[in-house]
């Protein structure tokens, strides 16, 4: 629990560029994939956020809004910082800037496997179970 006590005290988020973001996306996500398989149509558009403990980049989110709607994609926390409170210290603060700049809806695709922290979130499922390269994942949103 120190442990855990001592990352949360020491979370910075700040906006990266999504070239940052790749080497987390592909080493938690699609390590069994090439690292281009992480890299989206419409990252250079998108906005990137990342969370750093200590001055170290471990765990990144790529927002694309789109009018009144923000996707959430992306969102990969290190292995080693994963259930200690990052990855929703990184939503509420995506949550937030998105409410700041007007957005009226944020939802993504959800690893099954990561229904928890969105639901804490307060997100819904919204869709039946389907697949991403045999990953099984539900539709999620909030209205903002």
């Amino acid at each position: 629990m120190e442990h855990q006590n001592n990352v949360l005290s020491n979370i910075k988020i700040n906006a990266i560029s999504w070239e940052q973001t790749m080497p987390i996306r592909h080493r938690v996500l699609w390590p069994d994939k090439p690292p281009e398989f992480c890299h989206i149509d419409g990252d250079a558009e998108a906005m990137h956020f990342g969370a750093f403990v200590n001055e170290i980049l471990v765990c990144v989110a790529s927002i694309y809004v789109d009018k009144n709607k923000a996707r959430l994609r992306k969102f990969a926390t290190d292995t080693s910082y994963q259930g200690q409170g990052v990855g929703s210290i990184m939503l509420n603060h995506i949550v937030q800037y998105l409410k700041k700049i007007q957005t009226e809806f944020f939802w993504c695709d959800a690893r099954e496997s990561a229904l928890g922290i969105y639901q804490k979130l307060g997100m819904k499922k919204c869709s039946e179970r389907f697949y991403k390269a045999d990953v099984a994942y539900f539709k999620m949103e909030l209205a903002l």
